[in-house]
Order: C-alpha cells, then sequence, then structure tokens
C-alpha cells in the first residue's frame, strides 16, 4: 500500500465510524513531516477513540503500524503517525479551537468523497 493508497484506506474508515467533516491536506511540498494529513471529528469523545482504534487496528492487519499514538486525557484529539500519512481525530469542538486546516491553508486539498472509492486491500 502506498502513501496515496493509505490515506485513502484511512478516510474510508473514518467515514466508516461515522466521523465528520473529513479533509485530506497533501502536504508533502511544505513539510517533511508527512505527505499527507487525514483530518476526522468525531461528535463524542467515545466516537473519536472509536475512530482512532478503528483505523490502528485496520490499518495493523494490512501490516502499518503507527510510529506513534498521541491522545490527550480527555480524548479530544487523537493523532496516529503513520509516517507519511498522519491521521488526525479530533472531537469536533477541539477540531474548531486548532484550525488545521487554516494552519496548513497552503497544503492542496482532497475531496474526501472521491477518496471513499477507494477500494480496500485484499489480506
Amino acid at each position: 500500500m502506498n502513501t496515496l493508497e493509505l490515506a485513502k484506506y484511512a478516510v474510508k474508515l473514518m467515514d466508516a465510524k461515522k466521523a465528520l467533516d473529513i479533509e485530506v491536506l497533501k502536504t508533502s511540498k511544505l513539510t517533511s513531516l508527512a505527505d499527507y494529513f487525514v483530518i476526522g471529528s468525531g461528535s463524542s469523545f467515545t466516537q473519536v477513540s472509536a475512530i482512532a482504534e478503528e483505523i490502528d487496528f485496520q490499518l495493523g492487519l494490512q501490516g502499518h503500524q503507527p510510529k506513534r499514538i498521541e491522545r490527550d486525557k480527555g480524548s479530544n484529539w487523537i493523532l496516529l503517525d503513520y509516517g507519511d500519512v498522519i491521521v488526525h481525530v479530533f472531537y469536533k469542538e477541539t477540531r474548531n479551537f486548532y484550525q488545521l486546516e487554516r494552519l496548513w491553508a497552503d497544503a492542496e486539498r482532497f475531496d474526501a468523497e472521491s477518496f471513499l472509492k477507494y477500494e480496500e486491500p485484499n489480506e
């Protein structure tokens, strides 16, 4: 699975857990941190945790282990770092506060809807 496929799969997994306002930012021309940021929100702390756990589990089944997972105590923001793809799962109000999309306003944006057409990899 290449970097773009991993980002697409993360979008599909977020959508399956009913994440809100999924966005994909291509950051490769702006930073060496990652090629893509996948950003989504949950409407409750439980949903935020469920989204992050599903991504971690499903990508793990495909042989992709995060380099690190960071979370605050209240599950307001969970970051899963897969190297070239960083997945951010926010509680909706926390996302509004940090406004990563504004911080990375120069990044190329992808339509998350088009990513949902991605075919899951075969095991």
